[in-house]
């Protein structure tokens, strides 16, 4: 029998930071119909791939900062790093919301994205850290609080624009939100139940050996360019669906939101089942049976349009359709890095976690600027056929890796 969960002070706040930073993520793409009509980039008049850009750019400094956090680790402990970086997405979030013209909006996002790179690299193994014995269950269920931020987004965002609340009011609460969670870090340790600090000395040397060595190992790099289009075909899917429910079916921000809700209710829910029947001999079955399964999922969104049936079952459709999608790239992420990492056991875990998602990012903001790309060109469901071609890809990555080399002893 399997042992019961146990979550304790820095388990609460490790949830706190993936919630908060879910919404520092999401409440850009919720707006994004708003703030461009108010900023001169209306997303109906050629201004999506303006929208694309804002997180490809955002991403880009989110790298930079990925690549130093181990360093920045090794001097301020994770627990004080996570906390700083926080405060620097807060601050990012909440500075854009005194922005009058596009162009403001990058340096701001500049800010936010140095402080969620940090995060997104050291908050998986600061979960690890505390439960070294079964990583796979908890930073599944960690990753799931992601979902809930999502759901925060929605149901807070949503709720004022009903309200008739401004863009800008939103973007200040949210940045005031994330301020709070980085001070839960920030907070004086208790003596009896510190975090479990690695005692080692890490210097640049130590860092550069340990990714030289990483950077030897042709699974890292399998692995890497997996976790590429797996985040490319998860964040993809929430930045745009907003936008795309609204413009397409003409609703609310509220309804549009909702479809992100039910995205990210599927996503809860996938991670935190999968986190709790995930084994290291599973995680290969998890990873390719839900790509497979939400390849036609999404494939079929592109095939809704008002007209093509009524309402009253349209609109059930569709959100059944984007639930189950987000349970299907539910695992994407944190199980596929857990994967790598029980791959690459010779390897430095907190490295190769912050090393995934520097490749991770990327497919973040690209495949993010790329589906505005193609909406521009295509239509809205160009946008959204993008996402089965990264599952596609990133299909035939997990079977190359897990399957076809049937000679080779797999986790």
């Amino acid at each position: 029998m399997r042992e019961p969960l146990k979550f304790g002070r820095y388990d609460y706040a490790s949830f706190s930071a993936f919630t908060t930073y879910s919404l520092c993520s999401l409440v850009i793409p919720l707006l994004i119909v708003s703030m461009g009509k108010s900023l001169n980039f209306p997303l109906d008049d050629g201004g999506m791939a303006a929208g694309g850009v804002l997180h490809a750019v955002r991403s880009a400094f989110m790298i930079i900062t990925l690549l130093l956090c181990g360093f920045v680790a090794a001097k301020l402990g994770k627990r004080i790093s996570i906390g700083i970086s926080l405060l620097l997405c807060g601050f990012g979030i909440m500075f854009c919301a005194f922005s009058n013209a596009y162009w403001m909006l990058i340096p701001c996002l500049i800010f936010a994205g140095l402080g969620e790179g940090i995060c997104e690299g050291l908050a998986t193994p600061f979960v690890q850290d505390l439960h070294p014995e079964s990583p796979e269950r908890y930073v599944n269920i960690s990753h799931s609080f992601w979902s809930i931020g999502i759901v925060v987004a929605v149901i807070g965002v949503g709720g004022l624009i009903t309200l008739g609340a401004n863009w800008r009011l939103i973007l200040i609460l949210a940045g005031i939100s994330t301020i709070l969670a980085g001070m839960l870090f920030l907070w004086k340790e208790n003596p009896a139940k510190r975090y479990p600090e690695s005692g080692e000395n890490i210097d640049l040397p130590k860092i550069w050996q340990q990714t030289v060595q990483i950077a030897k190992e042709p699974h890292f790099w399998i692995c890497s360019l997996a976790m590429f289009f797996g985040a490319g075909a998860e964040f993809g899917l929430t930045f745009w669906a907003a936008a795309f429910i609204e413009l397409t079916f003409k609703t609310s921000t509220f309804v549009a939101g909702l479809g992100t809700g039910a995205i990210a209710a599927g996503m809860f829910l996938g991670r935190t089942y999968f986190g709790y029947i995930a084994k290291p001999g599973n995680l290969k079955k998890i990873l390719l049976y839900c790509s497979l399964a939400t390849i036609p999922l999404t494939s079929i969104l592109a095939l809704l349009k008002p007209g093509c049936m009524p309402d009253g079952l349209l609109f059930p459709l569709l959100f059944i359709l984007l639930f189950l999608c987000g349970i299907g790239v539910a695992p994407y992420w944190p199980t596929m890095q857990v994967f790598g990492v029980n791959k690459l056991k010779n390897c430095d875990s907190t490295m190769l976690y912050i090393y995934f998602s520097a490749m991770g990012v990327p497919g973040c903001g690209i495949f993010s600027w790329l589906m505005g790309a193609a909406g521009d060109t295509f239509g809205l469901k160009g946008t959204i056929l993008v996402v089965p071609i990264c599952l596609v890809i990133y299909c035939l990555i997990v079977w190359f890796e897990c399957w076809a080399k049937c000679s080779e002893k797999r986790p």
